[in-house]
This record gives C-alpha cells, structure tokens and sequence, in this order.
C-alpha cells in the first residue's frame, strides 16, 4: 500500500500538467473519463456489489441506497462529466482590470487552487463528481473515500486514470487514498503544503472533526437541518406537494427536510391532510411511512411520537420528521435561525410581503419560496454536478461549481516603473 503521504507527494510532483492545462486539454480529458467510466460498468458494479455485501447490516437501508450502483447511475455519473464539459472554463477569467496614475497595469484573473483534497463518506458518484469539478476547474485532487465505499470508488478512480491516460494530462493528479484508516484523514487535515483546499462531504462528525483539526484551509459543507414552514397564507395543496418531495424524494441527502414549522392558524385543517399524504398513501402503496416527532401542540392533530428537545437539532437522513406548531411568522424565523445549519430553508405562503420577511431574516444558504429544497443542488442551479454545499460565508457559499474551486491572482504589468 502506498502511504497518505507518498500520495502527496506524487500529486504535487504532477499537478502542473493540471493546473496550466487549456480549457481544450481538460475537455478531452474528461470526455475520455466518461467514456472510460461507461466502459468500466461491468467492473464498478463488482466493485460495488463488494461494498454493499460488506455494508448490509452495519448501516441503516436509506445509507445503503446512497452506497448502491446500477447501470442508470453510472450512466448519470458519465453524463454529470460530459455536463461539466460544457461548462465555460473559470480559469484565466479577467475579474477586474485598472492602470495606477504611474502607468502600471493591474490584472486580476483567476486561477486554480492548486490540489484540493475531498474527504467523504459512502456516495460513489461524488468520487467522479469531485473528479470532473477539480479537473475542469485546473486542479489535481485528493480523493478520501469512506470505508463502506472503497472498492466502489478505487474501481471508479481506475476507469477515470486508464481515460486520462489517452491524453497529456498526467493520470495521477487524481489521487484515492489508498489507507482507510482514520490516520489518512488526519493527514489531510494536517497537509499543509500540499492541500490547498479541504472540502469534507459526509455527517455532522465527520464535518466537525474537519473543522475542529485541519491545519489546511477548509470550506465547511454542511448538515442540512433543513425546515419548511407553512404559512398562515399557504396554498394547501402546494405545501403537501412542496413537504412530500423534501422529505420522502430521497431523505438520505443533505436537502431533504427534516423539520415542518407549521402556522397554527392551517395545523388542525392541514396536519391530518399531511398525514394521510405522508403515512396512510404511503402504506397504501406499499412505501415506508414517515414517522412523526411532534411538539405538544402538533400532537393534537397527528399521531406519532412525542418529540424530545434534540429531534430539532438532528439530520435524520431517514423517514422520521420533526413536527413544530408556531403562533406567527416571527416564531418560525426565530426557530430557524435557532436551530438550522445555514443549508436551505423553505416558506409556503401566498403573502408577499411574508415571504419578503423570511427570505431577508433567514441566513441560509439557499432560501426557498413555494418549492422544495431539494433542489438545492449543483446541477439543478446550473453549475454542473457540484463539489458539495457550502454553509460558511467566507470563499464559497451554496451550491459549489467550479468558480468556487479557484482563486485569483494580481498580474502586474510595468515598464521599468520602481517604487520611490
């Protein structure tokens, strides 16, 4: 096994073949790696097939989803590079340009981070995502895949190399950490000099224990407590529309609600409508119901579990939603900016001016009027598949493409000016 560190060291010795490709260099590159990535199907859905034996039983069916491959989503996958393809290269953009009393030309323009290191947990297409992103974006990257999904992501990250290969980009800016034990975490946490960027994807300990340890430079992508709070003024049939796809579409991604606030005005007309959606249709179809965690108030009009004090500070990542009655607008914002993790936020109101008030007071973000948060996503804002949301203010926040992948630097043009 190679060490953490002689991975480092490897993709610092190859990065330039990277970070000063052309937008053209890096296009044909990642066409190849998404020819290559289809080509490898039979051997990723081995690999896969590997990983979600050894998972059954260890890890709860909504992660296992997460970890599953098929044809169809190794066919996204493919299609999410070919996606980023398209995409106008950031690299070499004029951000600003000004001539000093002097005479000397300052030229702002943006350029590549360098190598940027991803530590994440058990989602196999985030290995071709980061990939994709890093590289169009004039990166070398560092991949850290959890565990549960190692052969699933090595097999991945051979079928990316064998297509960087047919091209004059080095096949080892595209690093998988081959030691899956914690210490290779710490030492991306720890790499300074040769990570310019940390970006962790996963739960809120693995995020923490980033945030908390990491030497190098990291951009925070957060849990998504995510709320949606049903005005007095909503549209009934919006909000139940609006609620089932954020919780029940895919409740184990970041996205997904996992508190309803809910105008105590609409909670005994509107809950039992919520529960036959979400509880009794379900059964009906043979789906997982949704289980209730419910304040005192919401207890009057649905049935489920009294809710403990943390339900409304946990992502569930599950069938299980937080229930909350508030007496007016005020209390939901105030609740939200209490407990949520900055991610998205959602408002179903007919009311303008109410929907003026909490997408200014809610600091999320991404912040929501009558739709459903899970469409907080990279590809759904037009960037591309995505790198992971950000939650901080600094850098990058939201949703991050390739623009959130670079920096910039001043080029500075004289002729033979000195400074007195």
């Amino acid at each position: 096994m190679v060490s953490t560190q002689e991975q480092f060291e490897q993709i610092q010795a190859v990065k330039k073949s990277i970070n000063t490709a052309s937008e053209a260099v890096k296009n044909q590159a990642l066409l190849a790696m998404a020819d290559h990535l289809l080509a490898a199907t039979e051997e990723i859905l081995v690999a896969n097939a590997l990983d979600m034996a050894a998972a059954k039983g260890k890890i709860s069916d909504v992660m296992l989803d997460r970890l599953y491959l098929d044809e169809g989503r190794i066919e996204a996958m493919a299609r999410g590079i070919r996606e980023v393809v398209a995409l106008p290269d950031p690299i070499g953009e004029v951000l600003e340009t000004s001539q000093l009393e002097n005479g000397l030309v300052i030229t702002k323009k943006r350029v590549a981070m360098g190598v940027i290191g991803i530590i994440y947990e058990s989602r196999p297409n985030v290995t071709s995502d980061a990939a994709a992103l890093a590289l169009k974006s004039g990166n070398a990257v560092v991949l850290r895949s959890g565990k549960d999904a190692y052969q699933t992501a090595h097999a991945i990250v051979t079928a990316l190399k064998k297509g960087l290969e047919t091209t004059t980009i080095h096949p080892e800016v595209i690093q998988l950490v081959e030691d899956t034990s914690r210490e290779s975490s710490y030492a991306m946490m720890k790499a300074k000099g040769y990570l310019d960027l940390l970006i962790p994807r996963g739960g809120a300990g693995l995020i923490n224990a980033v945030v908390e340890n990491a030497i190098v430079p990291v951009i925070e992508t957060g849990t998504g407590i995510v709320h949606v709070y049903v005005d007095k003024d909503a549209d009934e049939d919006k909000a139940l529309s609006i609620i089932n796809n954020a919780k029940t579409s895919r409740p184990s991604v970041c996205n997904a609600m996992e508190v309803l606030l809910v105008h105590e005005d609409k909670a005994a007309r509107f809950l039992p409508c919520l529960e036959k959606v979400l509880v009794t249709s379900r059964k009906e179809a043979g789906l997982e119901p949704i289980q209730f965690r419910l304040d005192e108030k919401a207890s009057q009009s649905l049935s489920g579990r009294a809710a403990e004090a943390q339900d409304f500070d946990t992502e569930f990542l599950d069938y299980i939603l937080a229930v909350k009655v508030v007496s007016c607008l005020e209390e939901a914002v105030a609740h939200i900016e209490a407990h949520s993790t900055h991610h998205s936020d959602a408002i179903v109101t007919e009311n303008a001016e109410a929907a003026a008030y909490f997408t200014d007071q809610v600091d999320s973000a991404a912040v929501y009027v009558n739709a459903s948060t899970r469409f907080t996503d990279g590809g759904q804002f037009g960037l591309g598949c995505e790198m992971g949301i950000s939650t901080q203010k600094l850098h990058a926040r939201g949703p991050m493409g390739l623009k959130e992948l670079t920096s910039y630097k001043y080029v500075v043009t004289g002729n033979g000016q000195i400074r007195e």
